[in-house]
Formats: structure tokens, sequence, C-alpha cells
């Protein structure tokens, strides 16, 4: 009987910040998630706050297990001003671990995290595998880009507590992985501790290049949309500049916008956030700019294929979408910092430049389209970041913390 139970599939349970859309981070949740149900016995998927939409079927097929703060009424859409009670709702999520490892022993936690959840206790003698997309943001190193109005205010005064139970959640995590070696550093600098890198999975199979075939995934409006976009930039010089993303401040989409008019090139922002109303009074009336708000992923897609370049003038702890547009055959222009120096060859795929600076960005563009980028390049080092690539790493990874 000891040889059979030892000869089962480790039980791995799951941890996430929140449930409430789909980008880079829900990506490799997905993805984990999927190999925790090919591979492993689950356990449950363990999250701060969950709006009950579908994300892909591998998430959505994992019991979700919910902190109490998902009760606070505006939770799920105002979860930013819940901040300073975080570490209570992580507390909730340690307590229904820690129940259901009772029931039915746990062997391994994974979680994946750039806000709070890594923080989560695993119960006595289960290893916690931490993916880390970055320690929080708005704790540690963009501060000041969270600053403004009774947000801000409040954050200044809750940071230096934050920090401290911050810290006291990583020291709680068995082995680190960054998802950059720009988030290796960040790690090392903010909690003392060494990760491994295993970089984020892009999905090469969906992002590719142009085929000549109309995408069947796109809608009526959006093919239309496509076709009166591409008018609007032949007429003022080329190809579309494309800007993608949420519209948060340290996305710098208002530098992009900046950069773009100066360098007299059509830019076209795809994305929603806190900052779109904002930046859609910025650009009422300019000739050069156009925003379509949140897209699909198949006007998404259609877009990188579509444009010049990307600008990607934000400091990214990764960046995924900086190499979905090289999976596309689209070069980038990009700040030679942080996530971009993993996944933008400089002078290969796109420019790097320095400084967030108009000037810089600006010159970087007209610089990019003198480069002449190959597309079969771009497209070559997407596929260094597969997701094939990136599960073969995390089986390693769980095998070590396993072990």
């Amino acid at each position: 009987m000891a040889s059979a139970l030892q000869s089962q599939p480790a039980r791995v349970a799951l941890a996430h910040d929140w449930l409430v859309g789909y980008r880079g981070g829900e990506g490799v949740l997905d993805c984990l998630a999927r190999m925790v149900r090919g591979e492993y016995r689950a356990g449950g998927l363990y999250t701060l706050f969950d709006d009950g939409r579908a994300l892909t079927p591998a998430i959505d097929d994992v019991v979700h297990r919910v902190s109490a703060l998902n009760r606070v009424p505006m939770a799920k859409r105002a979860r930013r001003w819940l901040l300073p009670v975080y570490h209570i709702g992580v507390a909730h999520l340690s307590s229904m671990l820690a129940a259901d490892d009772a029931r039915e022993r746990v062997d391994l936690l994974v979680s994946t995290s750039s806000a709070a959840v890594h923080a989560i206790r695993p119960p006595r003698d289960v290893a916690h595998l931490c993916y880390c997309h970055s320690p929080p943001r708005y704790l540690w190193h963009l501060g000041e880009q969270y600053s403004g109005g009774l947000m801000g205010l409040g954050l200044r005064v809750c940071s230096p507590v934050l920090r401290r139970l911050d810290a006291r959640g990583a020291a709680r995590v068995t082995r680190y992985v960054a998802n950059s070696t720009h988030t290796r550093e960040m790690i090392r600098r903010f909690y003392g501790r060494d990760a491994s890198v295993v970089f984020p999975p892009v999905r090469t199979e969906y992002f590719t290049a142009r085929s000549g075939v109309t995408d069947a995934a796109l809608s009526d409006a959006e093919r239309r949309t496509l076709d009166e976009l591409d008018r609007w930039s032949m007429e003022r010089g080329g190809r579309y500049l494309l800007c993608a993303g949420a519209l948060e401040p340290y996305k710098k989409t208002d530098l992009a916008m900046e950069a773009a008019t100066r360098a007299g090139r059509p830019l076209v922002v795809a994305g929603s956030g806190s900052q779109r109303e904002r930046l859609a009074d910025a650009a009422a009336g300019s000739e050069l700019i156009r925003m379509l708000g949140r897209v699909s992923d198949a006007m998404l897609r259609a877009l990188y294929q579509r444009a010049g370049a990307l600008l990607f003038p934000q400091l990214e702890d990764f960046g995924i979408i900086a190499l979905e547009a090289q999976a596309c055959g689209t070069p980038v222009v990009a700040l030679g910092r942080g996530g971009a120096l993993d996944s933008v060859r400089d002078g290969v795929t796109g420019v790097h430049f320095a400084e967030q600076r108009v000037a810089d960005l600006a010159e970087a563009i007209l610089r990019c389209e003198g480069l002449r980028v190959d597309p079969g390049a771009c497209r070559a080092n997407a596929e260094r970041f597969s997701e094939c690539v990136f599960m073969d790493a995390m089986r390693d990874e769980i095998a070590r913390t396993l072990a």
C-alpha cells in the first residue's frame, strides 16, 4: 500500500493574486494549470479576488478558493483600495489551504505573484515555489508613480508597515523563480533571496506573421476598423506605430504618444486602465493618435501584424507584449532596461533607447525605421520563449522543489 501511495503524482495547489481578467500573468497561470491537470494531482487555486468571469479552460477547471476580501462590496472593481488589508486576505487563504491539506495532503504549493499572494503560509512540511513577476511595484520600486490623490496618500502612510509584512511573507517561500534577470535582481535586493530565471510563456502558435488570409476570428466591425486604420496611417506616411497593454502610470503611454507626435508618425493605442480618460483627453484633436480601448486577442494579433513597430517605453519586469509583437514579425522600440534587455535584441529585433524622455524615444523610432529589421529574426527570437520551453523549465523547477 505504501509503495502504491508513493507512486502517485504529487498533489499541487496553485495560488494567484486575483482572477479579474486575462493578461500576461494569467498566461503563466494557464500554462501551470494545464501542467498540473495533465501531470500531477490538482489541489485548489487560491486567490484574493475572483470576479467569476471565464478565463481559460484550464484555469476555470481548477476549484477556486477565494479570500473573504472578495465579499467586500465593490471589492473586485476597487481592489486597489483594499491594499492595506491584503495581508488579512492572505491569512484567510492560508487557513483555507491548511484545512484543505488536513483533508487531503498537499505536496507542493506553486504561486504566481506580483502583489501579495506569495506571502501565503503553506502547511507544515509543504514546499512553496513562487513564480515571481515582480516584488510589489507600489511598495518597493515604483511607488512614486502611484503617489497621486487619496490612494497615493494612503500608500505613503501604509508603505513602511506593508513592506515589513511583505518581506516577512517572502521569507516563507521555499524557492523563488523570477520571470526575468531584472526581477531576479529585485528579489535579491528587496528580499535577500536568490532566484532562478524562467521566462514567461509566449503564445507563439497564436501570434504569427500575417498570412494574407482574412482572419476568421475578426468581427466585421474589427475588419472595418483595421481597414480604416490602414488608410489613415498610409495617408500620414506609412504603417502606424502601436502601443498596447494596460493604461497604467508606469506603462508610460503618454511618453509614447508625445514621442510619436514629435517624430510625426501615426500611433494606435490599444488597451484600457486607470489612465484611459486622461490619455484620451491628451489625444483629443490629434491627427496622429487613435485610441481603440480594450481589444480582442484576434484584433491585437492583427494590429501587431500591421504595425511598423511596437513602442515599449515602460520599465517592465519582463513584458510579454514585446515578444507577441516579435512573434508576428514586428520590431520593438524599447527602453533599454529591465525585461527588454532579455526580450529585445538591440539592432536585430528592434532598438533600445536610454532614458524615458520624449527626445530619446522619438529618435529611437526613426532609428528603428532605418534599421530594416528582418521579420524572420523577430520570429526566431520570440520562439525562444514559447510555451513548450516554459513548461520544460517549470517541470525542472517543480522537481527540484519537491526534492
